[in-house]
């Protein structure tokens, strides 16, 4: 078989698409976020025989001969929701534990890699959610394929029901446990109640579901689906990768907002979203996070997160807990954004939370957008295509940030408005 033959074939079938990613080239300026500056054309000389590179224009493979150029961007598309990842207390206290510390962990944790930094930023996340316990991973996506398949596959006889809408690392942590499996409709607790209805009521049960969704950005009914998980006896998984350091008093999440954090069996969260570092953590019970700890093959066999990793986002995170001031001013963008595009007819979904998807519902002119904004307004905001999303849903997904300045928002609503009537889209006038 002719490999890269086949490699190439399966690639040129997502340019055909519009479903090609490219990767932008940018370069953040610490305390400078939302900008950064946008790197095109050759690196430096190639030697005889170097890889072939992506053009950002076409998306195809081709020697890379543009001149180096650089050009400032603001970047729209951060998760780094609160600019946390830029902030003087958090770079402050990675550059004394850098110092003080070193680079790296030194290994896993079992075996020469828990700092006391890691301990540290576990009781706070404990606290932060009310939990007993609490144990970090290297990411989100490793936390809950770790987690729900260590809990769903020696759990005997489990049966998972899993939100229709559920996170990529969520599916495949349940599927690696090869427990069963039922979808139950996405945000829609008297669907669930009559899949748990079905099952014997003598086998373990676990509801796995989000707060936020992150493409559409609506909000679970978590008090509802606790119900119904009481109702039945069943354990309960919540990730709030998408809500934690945004909602809440502290920064808890949504589940906090709602006076809910004591209902769910397990809170799952991210240090690289609103935190602005990166890893990932569940909380719960003592004895249900040391079976994890000692049970997950994710967890045990994984270099730690560095010292330095680890002492940021305990800044981060106890910077949020007691301050307010960037989750208002964070509120009070995301309104103003919405606001604007909706005044203007651009078609956005309507939800209450802080994600902005603005509706293009086709591939191409989804990343001709993008690509447009990028070369000519230095707006990045990337498209969000199948199969991230549903084919026919193509979006931008717009992430405002208390960085934001009011001349930011009327150059990306500008752009936006500009572009939408040269492409010849729909606009929608039900906000005007």
């Amino acid at each position: 078989m002719d490999f890269d033959s086949f490699f190439a074939a399966e690639i040129n079938a997502l340019k055909q698409e519009g479903r090609y990613r490219v990767f932008a080239d940018l370069e953040r300026h610490a305390g400078k976020f939302p900008r950064a500056t946008r790197h095109r054309g050759n690196p430096g000389p190639q030697p005889a025989g170097a890889h072939r590179g992506i053009t950002h224009e076409t998306g195809t493979a081709e020697a890379s001969t543009t001149e180096a150029s650089t050009h400032e961007v603001i970047v729209w598309c951060s998760n780094d929701y609160l600019g946390m990842g830029q902030h003087p207390k958090v770079l402050a206290a990675m550059h004394q534990a850098l110092a003080e510390h070193g680079a790296g962990a030194g290994g896993t944790r079992n075996i020469s890699g828990t700092n006391h930094y890691h301990v540290r930023l576990e009781a706070s996340l404990a606290d932060l959610h009310g939990k007993e316990a609490a144990l970090l991973f290297t990411s989100g996506y490793v936390s809950n394929w770790a987690a729900l398949g260590t809990l769903a596959a020696r759990l005997p006889d489990c049966v998972v029901l899993s939100d229709e809408g559920n996170h990529a690392s969520m599916i495949e942590g349940i599927r690696h446990s090869r427990a069963e499996r039922v979808i139950f409709a996405h945000n829609d607790p008297g669907d669930l109640r009559r899949k748990l209805a079905a099952i014997d009521p003598a086998r373990p049960k676990l509801v796995a579901f989000e707060s936020v969704y992150s493409m559409d950005g609506d909000i679970a009914p978590i008090r509802e689906i606790c119900d119904v998980a009481d109702e039945f006896g069943a354990m309960t998984y919540l990730d709030e990768v998408h809500a934690v350091g945004l909602y809440g008093p502290r920064g808890g999440g949504v589940a906090e907002r709602e006076g809910l954090m004591h209902r769910l069996s397990v809170i799952e969260g991210t240090l690289g979203k609103a935190f602005g570092v990166m890893g990932g953590y569940v909380a719960g019970s003592a004895a249900l996070v040391d079976f994890i700890r000692s049970f997950a093959s994710g967890f045990i066999f994984t270099t730690a997160l560095p010292p330095v990793i680890a002492a940021g986002a305990l800044a981060s995170i106890e910077h949020l807990k007691t301050s307010r001031t960037e989750r208002l001013r964070h509120g009070e963008r995301v309104a103003k954004v919405r606001g604007r595009l909706e005044a203007l007819g651009i078609p956005v979904l309507t939800n209450p939370s802080h994600i902005i998807p603005v509706m293009v519902k086709d591939p191409v002119k989804c990343k001709m957008l993008s690509d447009w904004l990028l070369d000519h307004h230095g707006i990045y905001v990337q498209p969000i295509n199948y199969p991230t999303v549903p084919r026919g849903t193509e979006r931008l997904r717009i992430t405002p940030s208390p960085v934001h300045s009011d001349a930011d928002i009327d150059h990306l609503v500008e752009a936006l408005s500009e572009l939408w009537g040269q492409c010849a889209l729909s606009r929608s006038w039900a906000a005007a």
